[in-house]
């Protein structure tokens, strides 16, 4: 039909030109093109080749270049269909006087476009060559760009633009704004532009709660949501996939699992972004078994989905099982990504395979193309630390053909501390230095390094620079989630009201665990303390705390899971194995490097971590 309609247009152009030589039959013979121009660029608006020859073909009967009417449509529609903004900045170029309808439609073809800058390019050149004001349309289209050029400054000028030409009340304005602060990590910023709107809808809702769960507010997050549900906005796959996100973060496993509930009840479960955030969600608080079955009962799976499947099996130490679905995802003829391999390559060095994992490495670039970035780097320097080769790791590090960042450097330091590699460690914790001056672990590592070679002097001098540098320990907090509620643990931190059967449940503990032949680990307590007092203060860390209250408050046999922000030290991932004997429990923390599944005495970590 389309093509009948262009043949019809050739022949009327032809009549006309031929038998009329009057100005107005040329006026209408123009007119009746434009006209039927624009209607093919709206019913062709699916095919960018389509698009270009309705443009040619009004060229080539009179339609002048510059025309505004007819180029506006045909700018909205490669717009429209997202085609490459070279060819609608060509159109834009040619038309005279643009109006606020095609300048709005360019800049919001930038904005969604992988460069945005143009977009505010634009907005400068119509703002003052132009002079053309700015309507309710732009500034959603403008924000959209900004928050993806990540740029603070222009963000808050075109806000500040914004108040003053009082389109700061307007709801699309109002979603615009939230959803840039989110993105800048700015929620509180978010969330004051939020609570000024009169009318809040899903979007509104959605970006002010990601705002908070991508920023490391997930209790923020988790109560915004309940306000959500109070003022009857339904949620969404994307309200869900935030709040499994501030879940993951909180390690919430039971609080996901309501979430899951709710999905199966409203149907969400078919949406694969909510799915994969199931997947995550499961894979992070340590509950693999659910995460398979997510992955089973999904009708469709995205590289995404068996990505996070594949990492999830990894960290919590299930390397075998993490290769395994590696070798099924290749069967079924879908192309691995960067993420992919490194979720294969951690579960080689997690799981001590040296030999598999230099293979997958060279599978990686050789067969499928993708050049190794620092984290398969990265992982590569793990997986020899971990077999104890450091002298291989730290050649591998000197050949990189990428500058190793300060994470692979802190890698090596870490394996000096457990295998002994003193001068090694020196010469990584110099290379921190020049890299990151001010990260607390790297001196606790160093610190440790030399605790364990009982070189006293140099441990303290090590604690004298973080003072005169100004840098604090981390503190460390370990979280458990009991009755739909996530409890903090803080060391010497008393004020929480079962206080009192938590500390006599520990001291329960630790007499227990004498019995069994524990020896508490002191090497790299403080030197300067009595033993008894270092013993205290290992029994206080905070993880084996957090492992009395759950004692205390759940029944005998009912698994304990707990979130830390640190690395499980020596010593409690020692006691935290004779707990899970002594009392026969489960015992899954999650620590800043991985997942340890403790059960009757031994770790899943294999006492490498």
């Amino acid at each position: 039909m389309r093509s009948t309609q262009l043949s019809f247009l050739c022949f009327t152009s032809r009549t006309i030109t031929s038998n009329s030589s009057s100005q107005n039959f040329l006026d209408c013979h123009l007119s009746f093109i434009l006209r039927k121009c624009i209607s093919l660029v709206q019913l062709c608006g699916s095919s960018q080749s389509k698009l270009k020859q309705i443009h040619a073909f009004s060229i080539r009967h009179g339609v002048p270049p510059q025309n505004p009417d007819f180029n506006k449509h045909l700018i909205f529609a490669l717009v429209s269909l997202s085609a490459p903004m070279s060819f609608a900045a060509q159109i834009f170029n040619q038309i005279q006087a643009p109006n606020i309808f095609t300048w709005n439609t360019m800049i919001r073809g930038f904005a969604e476009s992988e460069n945005p800058s143009p977009a505010v390019e634009l907005f400068s050149q119509m703002h003052a060559a132009s002079s053309i004001l700015p309507d309710t349309h732009t500034f959603p289209f403008l924000f959209k760009a900004v928050a993806k050029l990540m740029d603070v400054s222009l963000g808050e000028g075109i806000h500040s633009v914004v108040v003053r030409n009082g389109f700061d009340s307007l709801r699309f304005v109002q979603n615009s704004l939230v959803h840039m602060y989110s993105v800048f990590g700015f929620a509180e910023s978010a969330y004051q532009v939020f609570e000024i709107m009169s009318y809040r809808d899903r979007v509104a809702w959605n970006s002010v709660i990601n705002g908070f769960a991508l920023n490391g507010m997930p209790n923020e997050a988790l109560t915004l949501y309940r306000e959500m549900g109070s003022e009857g906005v339904e949620p969404d796959g994307f309200t869900m996939v935030s709040l499994l996100s501030a879940c993951v973060e909180l390690g919430a496993l039971a609080l996901g699992e309501r979430v899951h509930m709710y999905m199966v009840k409203v149907g969400l479960v078919q949406n694969q972004h909510a799915s994969n955030a199931l997947l995550d969600l499961y894979s992070k608080c340590g509950n693999f078994r659910d995460a398979q079955k997510v992955f089973d009962e999904m009708e469709e799976r995205s590289v995404v989905s068996w990505t996070s499947l594949i990492v999830g099996l990894a960290v919590n130490g299930l390397g075998n099982e993490a290769l395994k679905l590696f070798g099924e995802l290749e069967r079924q003829g879908l192309k691995p990504s960067e993420i992919t391999f490194v979720g294969v390559l951690y579960a080689c060095s997690h799981c001590g395979m040296l030999d598999e994992g230099f293979n997958y490495f060279r599978r990686m670039k050789e067969e499928y193309g993708i050049l190794p970035r620092i984290e398969h780097h990265g992982c590569m320097v793990d997986l020899l630390c971990r077999a104890g080769k450091v002298g291989d790791a730290y050649d591998y590090i000197r050949n990189m053909p990428v500058p190793p960042n300060a994470v692979i450097w802190r890698t090596l330091l870490g394996a000096c501390t457990i295998h002994g590699h003193l001068e090694l460690g020196e010469v990584a914790r110099a290379e921190i230095q020049r890299l990151e001056q001010r990260h607390s672990g790297d001196f606790v590592l160093l610190s440790n390094l030399y605790a364990s070679e009982r070189r006293w002097l140099d441990v303290q001098n090590v604690r004298k620079i973080m003072l005169m540098k100004g840098v604090k320990k981390t503190p460390g907090y370990s979280l458990v989630e009991l009755k739909n509620r996530v409890y903090e643990f803080i060391m010497g931190d008393r004020s929480h009201p079962q206080s009192e059967e938590t500390y006599a449940m520990l001291a329960k503990i630790t007499q227990l665990l004498k019995i069994e032949g524990y020896v508490p680990r002191t090497v790299n307590v403080l030197a300067d303390i009595e033993e008894e007092e270092k013993e205290t203060a290992l029994s206080h860390h905070t993880e084996k705390v957090a492992i009395a209250f759950m004692l205390v408050n759940t029944p005998p046999g009912t698994p304990i899971r707990i979130m830390k922000n640190l690395r499980v030290c020596a010593d409690c991932h020692l006691a935290i194995k004779l707990i899970s004997k002594v009392f026969e429990r489960e015992i899954i923390v999650r620590d800043r490097s991985r997942f340890h599944h403790f059960k009757d005495g031994s770790c899943s970590c294999k006492d490498y971590w």
